[in-house]
């Protein structure tokens, strides 16, 4: 699944509830699910990781999609040439 694709996905099953939640209120919760992958990863609770990886990916592509970013688009502005610093790959910045 293309990044996009993944993002029209969670829009068509979340966007409703979350846009009338807000960025706001939808950070929180994304914030809450990126303490949930801290937890499992400190934890080393290795059969948590793809649902908690899975559920951050989730709660970005909602609060992009709230703030009107594609984050395909966005991800290959930033990146497409490699560190957006040094433009290497891998990154050779000190």
């Amino acid at each position: 699944m293309e990044v996009r694709q993944f993002q029209r996905l969670i829009e068509a099953i979340y966007f409703e509830r979350d846009s009338r939640r807000g960025l706001e209120g939808t950070h929180m919760w994304f914030s809450e699910e990126v303490g949930e992958l801290t937890r499992a990863l400190r934890r080393g609770e290795k059969d948590d990781l793809e649902g908690e990886f899975a559920d951050v990916l989730a709660w970005l592509a909602t609060l992009a999609s709230i703030a009107g970013v594609d984050l395909e688009e966005a991800a290959a502005r930033k990146y497409a040439q490699g560190c957006p610093r040094c433009e290497g790959t891998p990154c050779v910045c000190a």
